[in-house]
C-alpha cells in the first residue's frame, strides 16, 4: 500500500471521501442530474439532490446506486469522477490515485468488478475493495483482531449489513436490503393509505428525522407534513404524529430485528457467548433512528450500543486501514492497465 490512496464510502444514499492524514474531506449525497437528450451530466452530490423531484421531464435526477450497488453504470462512474476529482485536484493529472472502496458483505463477483470498474473508468491507479461490516467495525472501534466475537450491524441507506467478526475476519454474516431506503418508503406509503395525501421522498425522509421513533420510549410529538391530497388533487397540509411514524416503521424495523435473529442464530455457541458480554454495536444512518437500540435490545435481550460517529464509521475504518497498511482485510485489487 504505497502512493496516494484516498478511501471511498460509496453510500447509496451518501458518498464519504476520505484520505489518510486528512480524515474525510467530501460528504455528499449520492446524487446526479443530468440531459435525457444529450447524456449531459448536469451536477452531482448536494447540487443534484436539492433538485430531486423538481426537474423538467428532460432532466432526468436519480441516485446511480440502489440497495447497496451499482443501478447505473455510467453515472457511477461520473459521479465517483467529480469526488475523486475534488478529493485530489488537479495531482490526478500527475499521478492517479490509489483508492479503496466499501462494498456490502455478500454482494456477487459480477457487482464487485462494476464497482471497480467504475473506479478505474473514473480516473484511479488500483482499487482494493472492502467489506461494509469490517470497515464499520473497525471505525466503531470494536477489536476485530481479537479471538472474541464482536457482532457490528450497519444501517445503511440500501442495506442493513449484520456480521459477527472475530480474528480479524467474518465468521457469520448477512446482508438484508431493507433500511433507510425501506423506511422512508414505509412513510410515504402510510400517509398516502391512512390520510389520502401524497408526499415525496425528501419529505418523509425529513419526517423521518424529524420526529422518527422505533420505540415507545421515544416521542417527539407531532409535525405538519404538506403534500397533495390524493381525491381533490390540490396541495394539502396535516399533522403527524411520532406514534405514526413508529407505526408505518413496524414493518422494516422488524424485518432488521429478524436478520439480527437470524444470524445470532447460525452463529457459533462459543462466539454467542462473547456477544452476550460484548453486545451489539450499531453504526450506519440508520443507527440514529430514535429508540432502535431499546427496540433491538428488548428483541434480543443484548446490550445494544450506538456507535460514536455511526455516519462515519465505514469511512473512519477505512481510515485505520490506510493507516496502517492492513492489507489483510482487503478484498482483490483491480489496476488500471
Amino acid at each position: 500500500m504505497t502512493g496516494s490512496y484516498i478511501g471511498i464510502d460509496l453510500g447509496t444514499a451518501n458518498t464519504l471521501v476520505c484520505t489518510k492524514h486528512g480524515g474525510i474531506i467530501i460528504r455528499e449525497p449520492s446524487y446526479v442530474t443530468y440531459h435525457s437528450r444529450s447524456n449531459h451530466v448536469i451536477s452531482v452530490g448536494d447540487e443534484a439532490k436539492t433538485m430531486y423531484g423538481k426537474t423538467p421531464p428532460y432532466i432526468n435526477a436519480m441516485r446511480p446506486l440502489r440497495e447497496g450497488v451499482i443501478a447505473d453504470f455510467e453515472l457511477t462512474s461520473e459521479m465517483l469522477k467529480v469526488f475523486i476529482k475534488k478529493a485530489v485536484g488537479n495531482s490526478i493529472l500527475i499521478s492517479k490515485p490509489n483508492i479503496v472502496i466499501c462494498i456490502p458483505y455478500g454482494v456477487t463477483d459480477v457487482e464487485k468488478k462494476a464497482v471497480q470498474e467504475a473506479a478505474l473508468e473514473a480516473g484511479a491507479k488500483s482499487v482494493a475493495l472492502i467489506e461494509e461490516p469490517v470497515a464499520a467495525a473497525i471505525g466503531a472501534g470494536l477489536p476485530i483482531k481479537a479471538a472474541c466475537g464482536c457482532m457490528v450491524v450497519d444501517i445503511g441507506g440500501g442495506t442493513t449489513e449484520v456480521a459477527v467478526i472475530s480474528l480479524g475476519g467474518i465468521a457469520n454474516s448477512a446482508s438484508l436490503r431493507i433500511a433507510g431506503d425501506k423506511c422512508t418508503e414505509a412513510i410515504v406509503s402510510y400517509i398516502k393509505k391512512r390520510f389520502n395525501v401524497v408526499i415525496g421522498e425528501s419529505t418523509a425522509e425529513d419526517i423521518k428525522i424529524a420526529i422518527g421513533s422505533a420505540h415507545p420510549s421515544t416521542d417527539f410529538g407531532v409535525i405538519e407534513v404538506r403534500g397533495r391530497n390524493v381525491l381533490t388533487g390540490l396541495p394539502a397540509a396535516l399533522n403527524v404524529y411520532s406514534s405514526d411514524i413508529r407505526e408505518a416503521l413496524e414493518e422494516p424495523l422488524n424485518a432488521i430485528v429478524d436478520v439480527i435473529k437470524t444470524t445470532l442464530e447460525a452463529t457459533a455457541p462459543e462466539l454467542c457467548s462473547d456477544i452476550y458480554d460484548n453486545g451489539i454495536m450499531l453504526t450506519g444512518g440508520g443507527a440514529l433512528l430514535s429508540g432502535i437500540d431499546t427496540l433491538i435490545s428488548e428483541k434480543t435481550h443484548l446490550n445494544v450500543y450506538v456507535s460514536k460517529d455511526p455516519l462515519d464509521c465505514v469511512a473512519n475504518g477505512i481510515i485505520k486501514v490506510m493507516q496502517t497498511k492492513d492489507k489483510e482485510v482487503l478484498l482483490s485489487e483491480m489496476k488500471s492497465e
